[in-house]
C-alpha cells in the first residue's frame, strides 16, 4: 500500500501527518503510528482495500443524514447553507422564547444574519436543525469585574474545617470564599470537582475523572444541606466518629480510607432521608428530574461499576462487562435500573448534595463581594473506562488516550490516560456531549478555566497505554467549538480562562484572545534564556499567576526544594545536583532582579525565600493582565508541590492539605501581607489605567 493512500486517509480522519514541535522543527508521523491510531478510530489501513473502505466509512460518519443536527455562526453574519439547501428555499426560524420568523434563503443560499445570540430551531425543506448563534466574544474580565481584578486559586481537597473527616468539602470552600472576598478578591479558582469512581477510590487525580458532567460526591458537605443534626446522628449510627477524627489528623489525605468513611456516611444519610418527611424532598426530586437522561446514566454507571466486578472482586472497565450492559440504552441496563433503584437513587442523592453545596459556595462568594466568584476547572478529558465514555460512546474515543508530544518541559512526552471527544461524533450528534459539559461546569461558577485549551483545536492522541512519542495530532471542529463556548459563556455571564501552555499552534493565542478567552502567563515561565519579563511586559490578553499545580510553589523553587525531590524520586541523579543548582542560581538571580526592580529594592541583594514570595505577589498585581491569580500555596509561602506529572507512587500527588482551617487560612500574617499588597497593586493598576 502506498504512503499516499495512508496519508489521504489520515488527513480525511483529521490527523496531522506533518507538524511542528516545541523546538520549531518540522516532524512527520511514521506510517505505522498512523495505522495504529487509525485502527483505534475504527479505520483499518493495512491495504488499499482497507483504506478505500475506511474512506467510505468516514464519509458516512461525517455526512450521516446529509444535514447536520446543529450548525454554528456568529451574530450579525449570514449562515452559508448552499451545501445543504437550494437558493430561495423557504424556512421558519424560531428563537428560544418561541418567536418565529419566516423567509427564504438568498440567491447564494444564505440564511440572513441573526442579531441576537442563542439557539434557534430552523425548519427548512422538510429538515429541522439547530442554529447556534454566538456572540463575537466571551464576556471579558473587564466587563464583569473591572480593570483591577484579582483572585486566588485553591485545591479544594486540601481545605480543612473542624469535623471534615479528612478531606476538603464545599462547606470549607464556602468559608474560604467569604474570607477571600473580605481580603478584596474577585475570584476563587478551584481544582476540578468532576465525578470520580465510587467503586475505585484509588483513582483520585482530579484531572482523570470518570465524567466531566457530574461531581465528586466525596467533596459534599451534607450538614450544610441537611443540617448538622442528621449528620451527627448518622455518624453515631455508623460508629464513624473515631475514624473521621483519625483521618483529620493525618498529614496526607488517605483517599481510599476517606472514601470508605464518607460513602458509609452518605449511605446512612440516604437511608434516613428515604424514610420520608424531609423538607428537601421536593428539591431533590426536582434536581433529579432536571438532570434527565444524563444524570440517570451516570447513576446507573456508578451502580453497574460497583456490581459487575471481576473474579477477584475488582471493578472493571465497562468494555469488560457482559455485552448486554455495555450499551446504556439496552433493555438489560433498564432492567438493572429497576432492580437496583435504591442504589441508583443513592448516587443521585450524592450528586444533589454536592451540586447544592457548590451552589452555596458560589452564592456566598458573590454575596460577600466577589465580582466573579468561583472559577471552575474543566479537565482536558475523562477516563475511557468511566461514566461519560460509557454513556456517550458515539461522541468519545475510548480507545485513544490524550497526552502531549515531547517538549521543553517533558522530553519523553506525556500520556495522560484519558479519552477525547470524537470530532465526527460531536458533529453527528449536534455537539450534545460538548454543550452539556460546558453547561455542567458553568452551572455554579462565574468563570471557567479550560485545562489545555489547545484541545479545542487539536489533541495529541495515541493508543491507550502507548508511548507518547507514538502519537499524532487529531484536529477538531475548532470554529464550531469556539462559537459554542462563547455562546455558553455569554448565557452564563462567565469569564473563560484558557491554559495555553505547551506546543502551541501558530496564531492560536491571537484567535483565542479575539474571542475574549484569557491565556495564562506563569511567572516562572515568562523568561527567555533566563531573562525574565518585567511586569509591564506581560500580556494584557492573559491572566498572570505565579505557579501552577504541576510546578513548584515559588518558595520551593527559590530554595531548590524541587531539585531535591527530583533527585529523591529518580528523575535526576545525585551527580546532577550541582549543575541543576548552578542553573537555578542563574535563573533565581535574574528573577530576583525583576522582582527587586518592581519593588524598588536593590537588585544586587538576593531576597530571602519569603521576601521573594512577597515581592512576587506584588509583582503580579503590577502586570497589565486583566486578572491576577495567586495560588494559595504561594499566598502562604509553602514549598511542597501539588503534583509531579508522571510520578504516581513516590510523590504524594493530590494528597497535601493546607496547614490551617479555612476560616483562618488567609488571616495568617504572611498571607494577609501578600494579599494586601496584591490588592493595593491592582488598585494602583486600575488608577494608572484611568490616567
Amino acid at each position: 500500500m502506498s504512503d499516499e493512500s495512508l496519508i489521504r486517509l489520515a488527513t480525511a480522519a483529521g490527523l496531522s501527518v506533518d507538524w511542528t514541535d516545541a523546538d520549531n522543527r518540522r516532524q512527520r508521523v511514521e506510517p505505522q503510528v498512523l495505522r495504529e491510531v487509525l485502527g483505534c478510530l475504527g479505520l483499518a489501513a493495512h491495504s488499499e482495500a482497507d483504506v478505500q473502505a475506511s474512506l467510505e466509512l468516514l464519509a458516512q460518519q461525517y455526512n450521516h443524514g446529509g444535514v447536520p443536527p446543529l450548525l454554528t455562526c456568529d451574530q450579525h453574519a449570514a449562515l452559508e447553507l448552499g451545501g445543504y439547501f437550494a437558493p430561495a428555499s423557504h424556512y421558519q426560524l424560531t428563537s428560544e422564547d418561541g418567536e418565529a420568523r419566516h423567509g427564504q434563503l438568498d440567491e447564494q443560499a444564505r440564511l440572513p444574519a441573526i442579531g441576537n445570540p442563542g439557539y434557534y430551531q430552523l425548519n427548512i425543506a422538510e429538515h429541522q436543525l439547530t442554529v447556534a448563534v454566538a456572540p463575537h466574544a466571551c464576556p471579558t474580565v473587564a466587563e464583569i469585574a473591572g480593570a483591577d481584578a484579582w483572585g486566588l486559586t485553591v485545591q479544594l481537597y486540601a481545605l480543612r474545617r473542624p469535623g471534615d473527616g479528612g478531606l476538603g468539602d464545599t462547606q470549607a470552600l464556602e468559608t474560604l470564599a467569604r474570607s477571600a472576598a473580605t481580603h478584596g478578591a474577585d475570584a476563587l479558582g478551584i481544582s476540578p470537582v468532576h465525578a470520580m469512581f465510587s467503586a475505585y477510590p484509588h483513582q483520585y487525580s482530579p484531572y482523570s475523572p470518570s465524567s466531566r458532567l457530574f461531581l465528586n460526591v466525596l467533596h459534599a458537605a451534607p450538614g450544610a444541606i441537611l443540617g448538622e443534626r442528621p449528620v451527627q446522628q448518622a455518624i453515631e449510627t455508623c460508629e464513624l466518629g473515631r475514624e473521621r477524627e483519625r483521618l483529620e489528623q493525618l498529614e496526607l489525605i488517605d483517599w481510599p480510607a476517606v472514601a470508605l468513611s464518607r460513602q458509609r456516611l452518605l449511605h446512612q444519610l440516604f437511608e434516613d432521608f428515604s424514610r420520608g418527611g424531609n423538607a428537601q424532598q421536593v428539591d431533590f426530586d426536582s434536581f433529579r428530574a432536571s438532570g434527565g437522561e444524563a444524570l440517570e446514566n451516570h447513576c446507573r454507571f456508578e451502580a453497574l461499576h460497583d456490581h459487575l466486578r471481576d473474579a477477584e472482586g475488582n471493578p472493571q472497565h465497562w468494555n469488560a462487562w457482559p455485552a448486554e450492559y455495555r450499551d446504556p440504552a439496552s433493555p438489560a441496563v433498564a432492567a438493572f435500573a429497576r432492580e437496583h433503584a435504591d442504589a441508583i437513587s443513592y448516587h443521585a442523592f450524592g450528586q444533589w448534595l454536592m451540586a447544592r453545596g457548590l451552589q452555596r459556595a458560589h452564592v456566598a462568594a458573590r454575596s460577600a463581594g466577589m465580582r466573579i466568584g468561583l472559577i471552575s476547572d474543566l479537565a482536558v478529558g475523562a477516563d475511557g473506562g468511566g461514566s461519560q465514555a460509557w454513556s456517550r460512546q458515539a461522541e468519545l474515543l475510548a480507545a485513544l488516550s490524550v497526552g502531549a508530544p515531547p517538549d521543553v518541559m517533558n522530553r519523553a512526552g506525556q500520556n495522560w490516560g484519558i479519552s477525547a471527544f470524537s470530532p465526527w461524533g460531536l458533529q453527528r450528534h449536534g455537539f450534545r456531549a460538548y454543550i452539556e459539559m460546558l453547561r455542567a461546569n458553568l452551572a455554579h461558577a462565574g468563570g471557567m478555566r479550560i485545562d489545555h485549551v489547545l484541545g479545542l483545536k487539536r489533541l495529541w492522541v495515541m493508543p491507550a497505554g502507548a508511548d507518547p512519542k507514538r502519537g499524532v495530532y487529531l484536529n477538531y471542529p475548532f470554529d464550531d467549538m469556539l462559537r459554542l463556548l462563547c455562546l455558553e459563556a455569554w448565557r452564563h455571564r462567565a469569564v473563560i480562562l484558557g491554559e495555553d501552555l505547551g506546543t502551541i499552534p501558530e496564531g492560536l493565542r491571537e484567535v483565542l484572545a479575539a474571542r475574549g478567552i484569557l491565556g495564562m502567563r506563569v511567572l516562572l515561565f515568562e523568561q527567555h534564556h533566563g531573562h525574565f519579563q518585567r511586569a509591564g511586559q506581560y500580556s494584557d490578553q492573559a491572566l498572570a499567576t505565579s505557579t501552577t499545580h504541576d510546578i513548584p510553589p515559588l518558595a520551593g523553587w527559590w530554595s531548590g526544594h524541587d531539585i531535591d525531590w527530583r533527585i529523591r524520586i529518580g528523575q535526576l541523579s545525585e551527580a546532577d545536583r550541582e549543575s541543576q543548582w548552578r542553573a537555578r542560581e542563574h535563573e533565581r538571580a535574574e528573577l530576583n532582579r525583576v522582582l527587586c526592580e518592581d519593588s524598588g529594592r536593590d537588585p544586587g541583594q538576593l531576597l530571602e525565600v519569603q521576601e521573594a514570595v512577597d515581592a512576587a505577589a506584588c509583582f503580579l498585581g503590577h502586570t497589565p493582565a486583566p486578572l491576577a491569580l495567586l495560588p494559595v500555596e504561594d499566598a502562604l509561602g509553602l514549598s511542597e508541590q501539588t503534583n509531579m506529572p508522571g510520578i504516581v507512587e513516590v510523590h504524594p500527588n493530590w494528597r497535601r492539605r493546607y496547614p490551617h482551617d479555612s476560616a483562618a487560612l488567609l488571616d495568617q500574617a504572611c498571607c494577609s501581607r501578600r494579599l494586601h499588597c496584591l490588592n493595593k497593586a491592582r488598585h494602583d493598576h486600575r488608577e494608572g489605567s484611568r490616567r
